[in-house]
């Protein structure tokens, strides 16, 4: 391998690097795309070529004959991390650092955990679920239920989605469990307005970050990314509504 063989493709990991971490911290796909390119030409490369969807990246070089193709499969929301890989691209494109440093970095950045403790997740979520349902018009003797048993049911999703890798599983049983301990507050009389308490839990679980970049996705062009992140932010508000559903059939 030539040196300026082995220049492009320390380039080219570089990129595809930068891409699938702002990928996997929930970045919309064309400003993953933007992101790539612009790296590439900071290093030299001015006619990249890039190709991104929710679930992979494919990326290549003109002049050579290898082509880069990861597969993304875990997405999460840390734009913390998005935050950092566009620090870096901004310092890339400045001439601040070399491909070298730049690639230790992103691998930094990849092996870091920069998301809250799932403690303070969840005590957000749950105080979350208490100020949705005085928004939504709630009575403030529901104030409680709902924090408790929105709390719950986001402590729920956090641990179904490491035990189990079934798609949308997760939301359907923390909705059920939702569901199944406004019925109960409701029933002990410590709760009033069933549907308030209902409406504030679930709202922490509803993927708004995911219905605005699959909009922002259609809006500039990237079909395939704005339609497959549609679905799944459709699919998931339907698997919350069918947990809630099923306990009220019971």
């Amino acid at each position: 391998m030539t040196n300026t063989q082995k220049h492009s493709h320390d380039v080219m990991e570089v990129c595809v690097l930068a891409g699938k971490i702002m990928l996997q911290s929930g970045g919309e796909t064309y400003r993953v795309e933007d992101t790539m390119t612009r790296i590439a030409a900071a290093f030299g490369f001015h006619h990249s070529h890039s190709f991104v969807t929710p679930t992979g990246i494919i990326f290549s070089i003109d002049g050579e004959q290898s082509t880069k193709l990861i597969r993304v499969s875990d997405r999460t929301t840390d734009l913390t991390k998005v935050t950092i890989v566009n620090g870096i691209s901004r310092r890339i494109s400045g001439g601040e650092l070399v491909v070298k440093d730049a690639y230790q970095e992103l691998k930094e950045v990849e092996a870091s955990e920069l998301m809250f403790h799932p403690f303070i997740q969840i005590c957000a979520a749950a105080i979350a679920s208490g100020c949705f349902l005085i928004m939504f018009d709630g009575k403030w003797n529901d104030f409680i239920p709902a924090i408790i048993a929105g709390g719950i049911g986001f402590s729920s999703v956090m641990y179904l989605h490491n035990l189990v890798k079934l798609k949308f599983f997760a939301e359907f049983m923390g909705s059920a469990i939702i569901g199944l301990i406004a019925i109960l507050f409701v029933h002990l009389g410590i709760g009033i307005d069933l549907d308030k308490i209902i409406i504030g839990s679930v709202m922490p679980l509803v993927p708004g970050l995911l219905i605005t970049n699959a909009v922002r996705d259609l809006i500039a062009g990237h079909l395939v990314s704005g339609i497959s992140k549609g679905a799944e932010a459709f699919l998931t508000a339907f698997a919350i509504g069918a947990g809630i559903a099923i306990v009220f059939t019971l």
